[in-house]
């Protein structure tokens, strides 16, 4: 099992940043890869960015690509997510999630922190 915590969520204006943060527990060895996804109300679960827990090919959502940046920190067994440029349709609540070495889904979640962008 791992245990996902994420934070840094909040309100914020059209174009400012947040940085959100996600640390991990348990089982953390087990980890392959660690993403985040977002949920905006009424809408479907959407990918934003990816990258290997060793540190390696980070990929983006076209929708961020340019303006959010992932990263993690193996030591500390946390993740982090920069997001600059925000949008109004960034709005949504935010999910960390993981996927074992082997496995084609994402196993482990957390339980999301809210973003909301004002206009």
């Amino acid at each position: 099992q791992v245990q996902l915590v994420e934070s840094g969520g909040g309100l914020v204006q059209a174009g400012g940043s947040l940085r959100l943060s996600c640390a991990a527990s348990g089982r953390t060895f087990s980890i392959y890869t660690i993403a985040w996804f977002r949920q905006a109300p009424g809408k479907e679960l959407e990918f934003i960015a990816a990258i290997t827990w060793d540190g390696g090919s980070p990929y983006y959502a076209d929708s961020v690509k340019g303006r959010f940046t992932i990263s993690r920190d193996k030591l500390r067994n946390t993740a982090s997510l920069i997001m600059n440029s925000l949008k109004p349709e960034d709005t949504a609540v935010y999910y960390c999630t993981t996927k074992n070495a082997g496995t084609p889904r994402y196993g482990y979640w957390g339980q999301g922190t809210q973003v909301t962008v004002s206009s």
